[in-house]
């Protein structure tokens, strides 16, 4: 089975933060004048002395003022919450996932007639050949399953894009569309990150591997089982970028659907070791998916070690494992276990019912 994807693609940003003597975590963007780069300043600069980090910039980053202010590095205690989020919002995630599937099941009979109908009455209705409408139809009815599931992924990053374009959101963008251990936010930008990218390239090359392999993972997972997959590891990649950040010392925000989409390819690579895939722009080089994933790994790990800047390597390792362990051992543990959850909704759902009957006799 053939697959093409970027060689380059599966990436997540990484600013690198700076210290300072000061008293809280600020953030500078430039309102005015846009998406302009910050001009130097005449005056230079002194390397921090305690870390020897040094000024990072990526044409793929926000524009955001060379200099962050914290006193000290983040404590582990600022790990806590974001923990607990990860853990809940996971259970939550996959929940949610459980008691869609039994809603959508239920009423897929019940729908089958109402879908028949309408077909008739669309076969009784003139149609136009120029129906702008019917041809969205015909279009999306071609997609696979998968292709259909990630469309509403593809334009939540799409829309986030657009509003990072708008200068008066620069401020909020930064604040909750960036995760960063030493924010005043910790939590819900470990979410809404996942969907956020500053640069066309970076949101262009996710989403083109995100829609290469949509539907070799959700015929794998199922498309409720995949949501919650997807939701669930852009949350724990970024809590391991946290944990990376806060024992390193290297601090600065990140943004990126990438280390959701390492969980993606790292989770068809495992159940499809020998598919081939092959660089877009180099068609003729062919791998297989198992070499493939290696190479990723083994990249990202010495971009970890050796304190790579422009990539989160902490995040896509977080990802990768994350895919790994749970096309592995995760779906036993979690998905197949959903049965109580599932049986206590529907008990719950009958007796709603029943009360609601009782009261219109």
């Amino acid at each position: 089975m053939a697959w093409s994807c970027w060689a380059r693609l599966c990436s997540r940003e990484a600013l690198s933060g700076r210290r300072s003597r000061g008293h809280r975590f600020t953030l500078y963007t430039q309102q005015r004048n846009g998406f302009k780069r910050v001009p130097q300043k005449t005056e230079p600069q002194k390397p921090d002395q305690e870390t020897g980090s040094k000024p990072y910039k990526s044409s793929l980053s926000p524009p955001v003022q060379e200099a962050i202010f914290y006193t000290s590095s983040p404590s582990l205690k600022r790990l806590v919450k974001p923990f607990f989020f990860t853990i809940g919002f996971t259970g939550c995630a996959f929940g949610s996932a459980a008691i869609w599937q039994y809603e959508y099941l239920k009423s897929r009979v019940q729908n089958y007639f109402d879908e028949a109908r309408a077909d008739w009455m669309d076969k009784l209705r003139p149609q136009k050949n120029g129906d702008f409408r019917k041809q969205v139809n015909i279009w999306w009815n071609s997609l696979s399953e998968g292709q259909r599931t990630v469309t509403g992924i593809i334009a939540a990053n799409v829309f986030v894009f657009c509003l990072w374009r708008i200068p008066s959101m620069q401020r909020t963008m930064i604040t909750y569309f960036t995760s960063n251990p030493a924010s005043r936010v910790l939590c819900s930008p470990m979410l809404l990150s996942t969907f956020s990218h500053f640069s066309l390239f970076h949101m262009a090359a996710n989403m083109y591997v995100l829609w290469s392999f949509s539907s070799s993972i959700v015929s794998l997972l199922g498309r409720e089982q995949f949501i919650a997959v997807y939701l669930s590891a852009g949350v724990i990649s970024t809590f391991v970028s946290y944990v990376s950040k806060v024992t390193t010392g290297r601090f600065g925000p990140s943004l990126g659907a990438s280390g959701a989409i390492m969980t993606v390819l790292a989770a068809v690579c495992t159940k499809m070791p020998e598919a081939k895939l092959a660089i877009i722009l180099l068609p003729m080089f062919t791998f297989t998916a198992g070499n493939a994933l290696k190479a990723i790994i083994a990249m990202d790990t010495a971009g970890l070690v050796l304190g790579w800047k422009f990539f989160d390597h902490a995040a896509h390792l977080g990802g990768a494992l994350f895919g790994m362990w749970y096309v592995t051992y995760g779906h036993e543990l979690i998905w197949k276990n959903r049965e109580p959850l599932v049986k206590a909704w529907h008990e719950m759902r009958s007796k709603s019912r029943g009360k609601g009957g009782g009261g219109s006799h």
